[in-house]
């Protein structure tokens, strides 16, 4: 069995290799798409096969894994036989409604910790409330891939990163900029602006009057109230 994951080779039946050696697929395997956990954890439990991800950015994404034919198929039979029984589809259920729970006590445990970092001054105290619901309904969503999502970092970490990203996007002109390709801009742009930010919440947090043209402000009246 590989641990080895391959990148997409030149012509369909081709792999490569963590050294850039390009591979022919063994003769009589298939490549299984991603899509189905149960069914792709079962195969590659029952015997060898190439797992082949391709790298866009710094993202890794799964395009399937290669193995025998005739061992998918005769899994795949095999989970069809399973997943057409009463009891597995009482387990479906039961699986979604602990989805669920944990979805809707994440999300509000997410809230409470955005509104936490945020402390504004009680003057502000509706404000931090629909900034704290607008960072929440963007960020927590299962499968958003935002900072809300890792399990890396403590909950006050992401939603003090899920506001500053929230604010880079829609209080800051960071969308529109052209920014050199040059190693660490990016991220130097990202950190001023950062900082723009944090200046910003600050004032919110002392309490101090908005000016009409708040940045905030206008993003928050742009905003739809979730």
């Amino acid at each position: 069995m590989s641990d080895q994951i391959f990148a997409p080779g030149p012509t369909p039946n081709t792999v490569r290799s963590p050294d850039g050696t390009i591979l022919n697929v063994p003769a009589g395997w298939v490549l299984l798409p991603p899509g189905d956990a149960a069914l792709t954890r079962r195969v590659k439990a029952a015997g060898d096969y190439w797992v082949v991800a391709e790298k866009k950015g710094r993202k890794l994404f799964s395009r399937g894994v290669w193995t025998n034919a005739s061992i998918i198929d005769q899994i795949r039979a095999d989970l069809e036989i399973e997943r057409s029984t009463e009891s597995f589809a009482k387990k479906k259920v039961a699986d979604a409604k602990r989805r669920e729970k944990a979805q809707s006590e994440y999300v509000e445990d997410f809230h409470g910790a955005v509104v936490a970092f945020l402390a504004f001054h009680e003057r502000h105290a509706e404000l931090a409330e629909r900034l704290a619901r607008a960072v929440t309904v963007h960020a927590t969503p299962v499968g958003s891939g935002t900072v809300a999502r890792t399990k890396r970092i403590p909950v006050e970490q992401r939603a003090e990163a899920a506001v500053i990203a929230w604010m880079r996007h829609q209080t800051t002109g960071y969308d529109g900029m052209v920014i050199p390709r040059v190693k660490g801009e990016r991220r130097e742009v990202r950190r001023m602006l950062a900082q723009r930010s944090k200046e910003l919440l600050q004032r919110y947090r002392r309490g101090e009057a908005s000016a009409a043209d708040c940045p905030l402000r206008r993003a928050m009246a742009e905003t739809p109230h979730p």
